[in-house]
């Protein structure tokens, strides 16, 4: 894909927005995807819709089944990665990427797609609507999924589900187009920025955290960037504590 000289507007052309819902939060220690969500923006308008239950070939843990609903006999049966790897690059192909806290999934499709000995093209683009929605929404509250489609009016029918989740991202990301480049190429730039200064903003905070100078109480105007659309748009950074807050119902 040749992102400098775009036919269209980035926003009028071919996208797939991507979610995945996985049994936890690092795929380098074993973490795997138990759904796999695509959906396919054309011209600005929904063109396809793709979702599958994967068998993740590991427990499934009590937590997963508490955030999304699924279950281990949901996915007993259900097809491997590796399995609708290609139905998943071929629908892909061609398409800008799009994901809410892009890294997050982009980490688990990587690895499933090593697994399966394939990989994504060469020329794959992504596009983080968290990144966009962090500066255009600075200071309006948090930055869950469902908290920045509530301010845009978007639509969140079943959270925490991949296809529900990757459609509502997209719908995300084009409720914000206005506010954006139409140029694709200033619109990495830009995404390129002010990625690198959320980052900067967040190093300090992390470098306290690091020191154990956080208490466990929610701190409601710290840093926010959801872990990830599918596990579970929380604003907290640190797994553990994460988990912890969540436990004890502080979440």
């Amino acid at each position: 894909m040749d992102h400098d000289a775009p036919t269209v507007p980035w926003h009028q052309g071919p996208l797939a927005v991507i979610d995945t819902e996985t049994t936890g939060l690092n795929p380098d220690q074993g973490d795997r995807i138990v759904e796999l969500g695509v959906v396919l923006f054309d011209s600005g308008e929904i063109s396809d819709r793709w979702g599958v239950l994967i068998d993740p070939e590991r427990p499934l843990p009590a937590d997963t089944t508490r955030i999304t609903g699924i279950k281990p006999e949901d996915v007993a049966g259900q097809p491997r990665f590796a399995d609708v790897a290609d139905c998943f690059l071929e629908l892909i192909a061609g398409r800008l990427l799009v994901a809410y806290n892009a890294s997050f999934d982009q980490v688990f499709v990587v690895e499933e797609l090593a697994r399966a000995s394939r990989s994504l093209p060469d020329s794959a683009i992504w596009l983080d609507p968290l990144v966009f929605a962090k500066e255009i929404q600075r200071g309006q509250g948090n930055m869950k999924l469902g908290t920045v489609a509530r301010r845009l009016g978007v639509p969140l029918d079943e959270a925490h589900r991949a296809t529900a989740d990757a459609e509502c991202a997209g719908w995300i990301l084009l409720a914000l187009a206005d506010e954006l480049p139409a140029e694709l190429s200033e619109l990495l730039d830009l995404q390129e920025r002010w990625g690198a200064k959320q980052q900067a903003e967040r190093a300090p905070w992390r470098s306290r955290r690091r020191r154990g100078a956080l208490s466990l109480a929610v701190d409601t105007d710290g840093p926010r960037n959801g872990l990830g659309p599918s596990y579970p748009h929380s604003n907290e950074l640190d797994p553990v504590r994460h988990m912890f807050l969540r436990g004890t119902g502080r979440l």
